[in-house]
């Protein structure tokens, strides 16, 4: 028996055999209208041949890291970087004839698997920057230091293409206000303390990862926090563009462009992720918060504001 204020999902096939029968599955040529708005239940190195050339608005790529890790019924083993260098090209190959001519690109990597997948997407994509983020947990390391940050190369198809800078500034509090005439210079007084909005950098350290207590959080062992996929969303994407995952894992992206108001298309080849990932977009329909985003701003982790936002 869970907690009660235990949130995690972590239904069972059998339990959520009416999410699974809400994917689908494709075996030939498929549309756009036969993809839009649904998760794909299949292998993405199968699944990517068969989809409409020119529709990805942008795409989000969290693709195994090049270790040893559990999926579910499967596991993910650890390559050379020579061969993990193939296994990165032969998915963006195959995606890239998918992708609109302004379309934007973002890869999730560890350290290691960042090197070789910047080498790729340098020989593919105009690389724009490298993204990192502060994980906040991590086991310790006897002999090494604690991994706490993983990296996500942000790159795009062309040099024209979408980033809505006002839409992803965070929201920081004021430690020495500085006024003007006596009024606020830069920064605004609240009944909860004084906050400037600012540009946003290449470094997240305002990111908590799903927990327990979490009405998003799910059984799957990497998931990623809608907060971090709302930054990226909202700067790289409009309204009703299409988001594309193909490691959809629990549904993230999914879920989080569908409370941003944009269309989505996700691949998972996991039927257990599947369900999560529809009972998710269930719950969206309900509840469309993202903890962290509230009122337009991205605010600090653990921020007094952010607190009063989560619901009980």
């Amino acid at each position: 028996m869970k907690a009660e204020r235990n949130k995690t999902i972590d239904l069972s096939v059998e339990e959520g055999r009416v999410y699974l029968e809400k994917c689908i599955t494709i075996s030939e040529n498929a549309s756009l209208n036969d993809i839009i708005n649904k998760t794909i239940n299949g292998d993405t190195f199968e699944v990517l041949d068969l989809l409409p050339h020119n529709f990805i608005d942008l795409l989000i790529v969290d693709p195994p890291y090049n270790l040893g890790k559990e999926f579910g019924t499967g596991k993910f083993k650890k390559m050379t970087d020579e061969d993990y260098y193939v296994y990165t090209e032969t998915w963006i190959k195959k995606v890239l004839p998918l992708l609109k001519d302004n379309a934007s690109i973002y890869v999730c990597c560890d350290w290691n698997s960042s090197m070789v997948i910047g080498q790729v997407l340098k020989k593919y994509f105009h690389i724009q920057n490298r993204i990192t983020w502060q994980r906040e947990k991590g086991r310790g390391a006897l002999y090494n230091w604690k991994n706490g940050m993983e990296d996500i190369w942000f790159a795009t198809k062309s040099k024209n293409y979408t980033f809505n800078v006002e839409d992803v500034k965070v929201r920081r509090k004021v430690i020495a206000p500085y006024k003007t005439d006596g009024k606020p210079r830069d920064w605004e007084e609240t009944v909860d303390g004084n906050f400037r909005n600012t540009f946003p950098s290449n470094f997240w350290d305002d990111i908590s990862i799903p927990y327990w207590s979490m009405p998003e959080n799910t059984a799957h062992p990497t998931q990623k926090p809608e907060k971090l996929l709302a930054k990226i969303i909202l700067a790289s994407s409009n309204k009703n563009d299409i988001i594309f995952d193909p490691f959809l894992g629990s549904g993230s992206t999914s879920v989080t462009a569908k409370k941003l108001g944009r269309n989505y298309v996700g691949i998972e080849r996991n039927e257990q992720y599947c369900v999560w990932t529809e009972k998710r977009l269930e719950m969206a329909d309900v509840d469309s918060s993202i903890q962290g985003y509230t009122d337009g701003v991205f605010w600090e982790r653990n921020t007094l504001s952010e607190q009063k936002k989560i619901k009980k």
